[in-house]
C-alpha cells in the first residue's frame, strides 16, 4: 500500500470507530424513552447470537470419525453445568472453552 493508501485506511477506520461510537447517542438520546423495536431486539438478539455459534461451533462435527463429538459434548454439558451453578455468562463460556482445549490437546 501506498502512504496515501494507508493514511485513507486508518481514516476509514477511524471514521467507523467514532461513528459506531457516538451514533447511538445521536439516535437515542436519554431524555426520550428508548424505541420499542430497540427493547425488543436487546432482549432477542443474545440468545439469537448464542444459537448462531454454537450451531457454526458445531456444524464440522461427524460423530462417525475421530473423537465422535465426545469433547464437544462434554464442553457443551459443562457450559451448561457452570451456567445453570453460578449464572455467569463468562465463566460458563471461558470454562467450556478451557475445558474442550484441555481434552482436545492433552487427552483426545
Amino acid at each position: 500500500m501506498t502512504p496515501l493508501q494507508q493514511m485513507i485506511a486508518i481514516s476509514m477506520v477511524i471514521l467507523g470507530t467514532v461513528l459506531t461510537r457516538f451514533l447511538p447517542f445521536l439516535l437515542f438520546p436519554s431524555g426520550k424513552p428508548t424505541p420499542t423495536y430497540i427493547q425488543y431486539l436487546g432482549k432477542v438478539l443474545p440468545p439469537a447470537v448464542f444459537g448462531l455459534l454454537v450451531i457454526c461451533c458445531l456444524k464440522n462435527v461427524n460423530i462417525f470419525t475421530g473423537s465422535h463429538g465426545i469433547p464437544e459434548l462434554l464442553a457443551i454439558a459443562l457450559v451448561a453445568a457452570l451456567h445453570m451453578w453460578k449464572r455467569q455468562m463468562l465463566l460458563s463460556i471461558a470454562g467450556g472453552t478451557l475445558f474442550y482445549m484441555l481434552l482436545a490437546q492433552l487427552i483426545l
